[in-house]
């Protein structure tokens, strides 16, 4: 467990940190998750936070994330299979937080890719100088492309745009700009329609799968592109995007 009172902490000789980096938060303990930010964002960090590996992926399609604070121990998917999965997707440096702090847990969790493993309980000053080694392990992402590009065509990640083969700006909805964003980021990769859903409409609604199945056919009419199949469908499992993604 964090320590209770939760104070800025200055690293010796240095300023104090500015909000340039974003870490997430991920524990299903809402007194940690809450110390933790409460902590980190007293320390100049701009914080998200997530109970469970669903929320981690769902904050991860919106938000560009520096830095992973991941709990082992959670309901679901635990945090040594998501850190292997987010070290193998070329994704943020990860620390993984957890009570077993044995020679082979460490071990282990270094093994599946994190950055570092801190074992709970631990201060504020440990978790801070563990993010700062974190961030340092990875290069920044100021200079990062914000184009993905498939078959000849561009989609414009800031500007929420997307143009086809002839430079043509192709006029998507909200929710279909999230869909193919979210197949973009995930190519060759079967996608459920619940993790579809999600991305496209939030966690929260009320819709049901149909609404992926009429989003991905408006998707389909608009990036037809000389006979390419782009989103194939699979059966009982749900669609998968053909084309190979680059990001220049």
């Amino acid at each position: 467990m964090l320590q209770k009172s939760i104070q800025t902490v200055v690293p010796q000789g240095s300023e104090r940190c500015r909000p340039t980096a974003t870490i997430l938060i991920v524990d299903d303990d809402i007194v940690i998750r809450t110390l933790l930010a409460n902590g980190l964002a007293a320390n100049g960090y701009n914080v998200h936070t997530a109970a469970n590996t669903v929320e981690m992926d769902l904050v991860r399609q919106r938000t560009s994330v520096d830095l992973i604070l991941l709990d082992i121990m959670m309901p679901g998917e635990d945090g040594l299979s998501a850190c292997h999965r987010i070290e193998r997707d070329s994704g943020p440096a990860v620390i993984l937080l957890s009570a077993r702090g044995e020679e082979h847990d460490r071990i282990t969790g270094l093994d599946m890719g994190a950055a570092h493993y801190l074992v709970k309980p631990c201060s504020l000053q440990e978790v801070l100088a563990h993010v700062r080694a974190g961030l340092r392990r990875r290069p920044s992402n100021e200079n990062a492309s914000t184009n993905l590009h498939f078959l000849g065509w561009r989609m414009n990640l800031a500007s929420h745009e997307l143009f086809d083969p002839n430079g043509i700006l192709i006029d998507l909805t909200d929710g279909e700009f999230a869909v193919l964003r979210v197949f973009l980021e995930s190519p060759r990769r079967v996608l459920s329609r619940d993790q579809l859903l999600a991305a496209a409409r939030g966690r929260n609604t009320d819709s049901f799968d149909r609404a992926i199945d009429v989003q991905v056919s408006r998707l389909r009419r608009k990036l037809k592109c000389r006979g390419e199949e782009i989103i194939r469908t699979v059966r009982n499992e749900g669609y998968l995007l053909v084309p190979e993604v680059h990001s220049m």
